[in-house]
């Protein structure tokens, strides 16, 4: 995690990012990992099942300083049992916001039609991409690194069309939440025209507040941000929090630790993991981990089947 999303790359005026717990060896552990966005009860169930040696969670469990560590607390609890199982806990937090190539730049990808399966547009090349707040001091390597992000099409795109790109993108089936200026009439939102989106993963407020661009793309906003973004004439696009980061660990998280662990084995790194390590499940996403929130219709309402 240090090569890829080094912890220097934090915010750390705020977050706590880095090993959170260290737990004793336990020799009945596989040498594998298991990603999530938030450590539950259920992934850490999960873990303990899987036996894995270490959770990589993107999200910090322990956030402030604790004065006691307690079975009554559901998050302590976790914490304790894991560490009798010998099962650490890392998280990079806003090291992967920050990083070039991490979860903004992801999230940058899909508006620009860069990260898709299978798409049904070509590349869209001619856009620009800035960090919104750059890293100080940054690491030598990491110049670029920074939170969140700025992307300008040379050529506005409507908003409709970017809609569904973050819908594939994002592999979204529930709908996601759209705010518009209020000037624009029914059954013509969808072609307001884009030249630029700031983007910020998880919750945007706070960077993306006052930002001079077309569309704020986020996880989340507070009702009192997003009326204040349609009244400057601005659109809004949130996802819920976690639904704007989850699906980076699947399709980039996973790969670059692989890619990285691999690299760390050919030059003598990492000697006690078996060299089939990667084809073995050495790194797993949790099946377990998803957002509190779920979207529900009047059709699911109405069936009674939730």
């Amino acid at each position: 995690m240090a090569h890829r999303y080094p912890e220097k790359l934090a915010d750390s005026s705020f977050d706590n990012t880095g090993l959170l717990l260290e737990a004793p060896y336990r020799p009945h552990l596989n040498n594998s990992v298991l990603l999530t966005v938030d450590l539950t009860k259920a992934v850490a169930d999960e873990a303990i099942a899987r036996k894995d040696s270490i959770i990589i969670a993107y999200h910090p469990i322990i956030f402030r300083p604790l004065k006691s560590f307690t079975l009554a607390n559901t998050q302590q609890n976790s914490l304790l049992r894991l560490a009798q199982e010998g099962i650490s806990v890392y998280s990079p937090h806003t090291a992967v916001d920050a990083a070039v190539g991490g979860l903004n730049d992801w999230l940058a990808d899909i508006v620009t039609c860069k990260d898709y399966e299978n798409p049904s547009e070509g590349q869209e090349p001619q856009t620009t991409r800035s960090v919104i707040t750059p890293v100080k001091d940054p690491l030598q390597g990491f110049e670029q690194a920074g939170y969140g992000r700025i992307v300008k099409y040379q050529t506005p795109v409507e908003l409709g069309t970017i809609v569904q790109r973050i819908m594939r993108g994002l592999k979204i089936q529930d709908g996601m939440s759209v705010a518009t200026p209020q000037a624009v009439p029914a059954g013509q939102k969808s072609q307001i025209k884009i030249s630029s989106i700031g983007i910020c993963a998880g919750s945007g407020g706070s960077l993306l507040n006052g930002l001079d661009v077309d569309l704020l793309f986020t996880g989340e906003l507070s009702h009192h941000e997003a009326l204040a973004a349609i009244e400057q004439g601005k659109c809004v696009v949130t996802v819920f929090h976690s639904n704007s980061e989850r699906g980076f660990l699947n399709q980039r998280m996973a790969v670059d630790l692989m890619i990285a662990i691999n690299h760390s084995q050919s030059d003598g790194e990492f000697a006690d993991i078996p060299k089939n390590w990667s084809q073995t499940g050495g790194i797993a996403v949790s099946q377990a981990d998803r957002d509190p929130y779920s979207v529900f219709s009047k059709t699911v309402l109405d069936g009674g089947q939730w």
